[in-house]
């Protein structure tokens, strides 16, 4: 019975010279070379819990960055139409975007009364002759003139393209430069101005 005894307590300062690796080993306890399941399962619910949080906060700061570039859109349009005018008095104002742009000529000749150079070419986008829209930021430009040989009125109108994921609101600017909006249709000279 002694020899029995003896021999677990040989075992146990055997394996202390062995460190307590060896004993870990025994027990089954592996030295790990990598995550659990558990832990990258915990690290992507954080990562969706996040995601979940700023993505909605950044399409509504990204719709209302849009609207205030289409905000300033139609001031530098209302700048370029009273520049138009002035600069060509027997015009009037100007009938469409591309006039007040660089036009067909892509903005290397000089100004002229159809290509008066005063806006970009992405807001005075070849496109947009007549009643015709150019695309900025999410959102939809466009002039309505008024008719005669001099052009006394003019309308401009900002639209969002996808109203609710490019914007909120539509605008609307006239000859007078005050800039109106509604949220639920195209603005009109009735709907609230911009303070």
């Amino acid at each position: 019975m002694e020899a029995a005894v003896a021999d677990p307590l040989q075992n146990i300062s055997g394996r202390a010279s062995q460190g307590l690796s060896g004993i870990a080993e025994d027990y089954g306890m592996r030295k790990q070379n990598g995550f659990s399941l558990i832990e990258l399962l915990i690290v992507v619910a954080i990562i969706l819990v996040i995601a979940a949080i700023a993505i909605p906060n950044f399409l509504r700061s990204r719709m209302m960055a849009n609207e205030a570039s289409a905000v300033s859109s139609l001031r530098n349009i209302n700048t370029a139409q009273v520049s138009y005018a002035s600069t060509y008095p027997t015009q009037g104002f100007a009938s469409d975007l591309n006039t007040l742009g660089p036009g067909s000529s892509g903005g290397s000749g000089p100004s002229s009364s159809t290509n008066a150079l005063l806006l970009d070419v992405v807001l005075g986008c070849p496109a947009g002759v007549g009643t015709a829209s150019c695309t900025k930021s999410g959102y939809l430009f466009s002039i309505v003139a008024g008719a005669g040989p001099t052009v006394n009125t003019y309308v401009s109108f900002a639209n969002p393209t996808a109203l609710g994921q490019t914007g909120n609101r539509y605008f609307r600017s006239d000859n007078s430069g005050l800039i109106r909006y509604n949220s639920t249709a195209i603005a009109t000279s009735n709907d609230q101005p911009l303070q």
